[in-house]
């Protein structure tokens, strides 16, 4: 099976794909894909199955090469990036060539960014996913050294695409719901907390983030406790100095601080993907309106997969145009036939 080398390995380097839904009940929460919409871009782009594993890079991406051709996209957060020095851009298809250096460099916006194979990712599945869950002690941080096997690209002859993504890495108002500690808090408090500038704390990984502020803190009202029950990425838990912190993939399954709400799924992206000091605001949308913006996996995949387009490659940027053979059957004139 082909193997991918990693010569150089950023901080929060893992291997991911979509989680372990399912298993709650045992205390493991599902995992997975930080930004679960990069995956399905990358699915698109390279029409391949979103549940493929991809590395998952945190900052910071690295430096690679294959022992095979295949076709990568980089999604999520825009990084700087070059092939044998030739930069490279996120949201489009790329042909790898056997031996050739794949460089990484840090995030220009986002904070996750992800690497995928034509073939995806191919290390052994451990409870029917191949995704690190660090918290819970599955997979570890990949580093240099590392070999992953990884799938042939099952169709190398592909046209190049590429694709035109909405922003999610600049914040902005985040939509959430109520849930069943909403109203623990005053409704004071919730204005407050809607009228309140955020930004992305520094204090932040796969598990969640803080959201710094100016001013005191959001507490429930009376100064009540709560038994500890479930919790899910989006949930935005009050700790008990009123700090607000948005669980993410890799949360636990379940938490005592009251949540005054949760971030619908579609706009969670933009808080896993804000970098330290990128400005948030929050704004209530009903059950209903909520529902509203939900999305099926199907349905996402389809609708990314429509918006793909062919790279028409300017001439003036192929180095080797010269080996073209862009006329065939040219001839210097003199072999036509004379009367």
């Amino acid at each position: 099976m082909p193997q991918l080398t990693i010569h150089h390995a950023g901080p929060g380097l893992t291997v991911q794909d979509l989680g372990r839904p399912g298993w709650k009940a045992q205390g493991l929460s599902a995992g997975g894909a930080v930004d679960r919409r990069a995956l399905f871009e990358a699915a698109a782009l390279l029409g391949a199955s979103p549940q493929q594993a991809v590395i998952e890079m945190m900052g910071f991406g690295g430096a690679f090469s294959t022992d095979s051709d295949t076709r990568i996209s980089l999604t999520g957060a825009q990084m700087q990036a070059d092939i044998d020095g030739e930069l490279i851009a996120a949201n489009r298809t790329y042909y790898l060539q056997a031996g050739q250096k794949l460089t990484i460099g840090g995030a220009v916006t986002g904070v996750f960014g992800y690497l995928a194979l034509a073939g995806g990712i191919a290390t052994t599945p451990v409870m029917d996913s191949r995704a690190a869950h660090l918290t819970a002690g599955i997979g570890s941080l990949l580093s240099a050294g590392d070999q992953l096997p990884f799938e042939p690209d099952p169709a190398p002859l592909t046209s190049p695409l590429a694709l035109s993504v909405e922003d999610r890495f600049t914040g902005g108002t985040i939509r959430i719901m109520p849930g069943p500690q909403t109203n623990f808090f005053s409704q004071e408090t919730l204005q407050h907390f809607t009228a309140t500038p955020f930004t992305r704390s520094p204090r932040g990984n796969r598990q969640g983030v803080r959201l710094d502020h100016d001013g005191a803190g959001f507490s429930v009202d009376g100064g009540r406790s709560i038994v500890s029950d479930l919790i899910v990425p989006g949930d935005i838990q009050m700790t008990g100095d009123g700090i607000p912190f948005v669980l993410l993939a890799e949360c636990q399954t379940i938490g005592g601080y009251p949540r005054i709400g949760t971030v619908v799924p579609a706009d969670l992206p933009k808080v896993a993907q804000a970098a330290p000091g990128t400005p948030l605001r929050f704004t209530f949308l009903s059950v209903e309106e909520a529902d509203a913006t939900a999305k099926s996996d199907a349905a996402l995949l389809r609708e990314l997969t429509s918006t793909c387009r062919p790279i028409i490659r300017d001439p003036h940027d192929i180095p080797d145009l010269l080996g073209y053979q862009l006329i065939s059957g040219a001839t210097p004139g003199d072999d036509l036939e004379r009367p």
